[in-house]
């Protein structure tokens, strides 16, 4: 397993991003101002700053967000995310 490349991930949105983890299984538990928060029953809690579906998020949010999903490379390619 090689390390993410996250510069391949800098035009991933959030409405892409909510999919992907919709279907890993997350789903959205509650909202906080403008924080989404998704649970999955294995991995955990992931917070999702959510302002307009089209944003994009700076690489180190994007970094974080993928850290705490779980996801690896291989993840990544299985949602479709990374080619």
């Amino acid at each position: 397993m090689s390390r993410i490349d996250y510069s391949k991930l800098r035009a991933l949105t959030a409405r892409k991003l909510i999919i992907a983890l919709i279907r890993d299984g997350f789903h959205l538990d509650r909202t906080s101002g403008s924080h989404h928060q998704y649970l999955h029953p294995d991995k955990g809690r992931v917070t999702l700053p959510f302002h307009h579906p089209g944003d994009t998020f700076p690489p180190k949010t994007l970094k974080n967000i993928i850290q705490d999903a779980g996801w690896n490379e291989d993840d990544l390619k299985r949602l479709n995310l990374l080619k």
